[in-house]
């Protein structure tokens, strides 16, 4: 028999995960998995958990959000494993699956799996770390990881709008100089991103067009300080539009980014890491083979 490890995190979204893991469970023990669940208690749990005993599974399946995703992939990487990996999304924003276009019913993401097959999707490193679909420093960062779970149980995606709105009169620029494979790019900036997937920080969006999973590059999102009222007005009107074009903004695809700027936190799929002086990023290229 088939052998499958599923990741259950608990509290990801409004909780109501655990009234349908049995549900999950009986989809796959009818397509002939033997079924062992791990419920996370504690950050790190899922991380340990793949390291431990990924190496003897056909196939692994992380039911949370974006956090506990990121959890489960760093322990693919950390054990060496080319295990696939299937996603149902529970958490309270899930950035990344609405990227994939994942369903949103577990029952139903758990049958896609079964029915579905390995897709090389590239993943990020941030210096020790590693993060599935975004890096991201400055404005609107914070929200991601500061927001309560509680917050995000009751308003979902509302929680990290609203956390974002609070950051606006706390924004600051970041003087940064970027180092990318063919530019260089130095200013000051209220936000950067270096991400794949159509859904930057839980709040802006890029166009699905220029985003692609497995092209071994990241979109690098800037944007620069404002000069007065029309520049940020102008920069408002372009990332609803999804045309990227005004003397704000900077948008750009690069497979490994240099950056130097001074010491702050970042968030890593909307989880905080600390960011060094000099951080750098480079994609993982197909390095996860993701059940679509």
């Amino acid at each position: 028999m088939k052998q499958l490890l599923l990741i259950v995190n608990p509290i990801s979204g409004t909780k109501k995960i655990a009234k349908r893991l049995s549900e999950i469970v009986s989809v796959f023990n009818r397509a002939d998995y033997d079924t062992h669940v791990y419920i996370t208690a504690e950050r790190g749990d899922a991380t340990r958990k793949v390291r431990e005993c990924g190496k003897d599974m056909d196939l692994i399946v992380c039911c949370g959000g974006d956090g506990t995703l990121n959890e489960t992939i760093t322990g693919i990487i950390e054990a060496d494993l080319s295990v696939p990996l299937g996603y149902i999304p529970a958490g309270s924003t899930n950035d990344f699956s609405n990227t994939l276009k994942l369903d949103s019913d577990p029952i139903k993401a758990a049958g896609r799996i079964i029915n579905g097959s390995p897709t090389n999707v590239d993943v990020g490193r941030f210096g020790s770390r590693y993060f599935t679909y975004i890096a991201s420093f400055g404005a609107f960062t914070k929200a991601s990881y500061a927001t309560s779970q509680n917050a995000k149980n009751a308003l979902g995606h509302l929680a990290y709008v609203l956390g974002g709105i609070q950051e606006l009169s706390g924004i600051t620029k970041k003087h940064a100089r970027l180092e990318l494979d063919d530019a260089v790019l130095e200013d000051d900036y209220i936000f950067g991103a270096v991400c794949n997937s159509t859904s930057v920080g839980g709040i802006l969006t890029l166009a699905p067009s220029i985003v692609d999973l497995a092209d071994g590059k990241f979109e690098v999102l800037l944007v620069r300080s404002p000069k007065d009222v029309s520049e940020l007005s102008e920069c408002i009107i372009a990332l609803t539009n999804q045309t990227y074009e005004c003397r704000m903004l900077t948008l750009r695809s690069a497979s490994k980014i240099r950056i130097t700027l001074e010491e702050l936190s970042w968030s890593l799929d909307g989880e905080r890491a600390d960011g060094g002086k000099c951080i750098e990023i480079e994609n993982l290229h197909n390095r996860i083979q993701f059940v679509l």
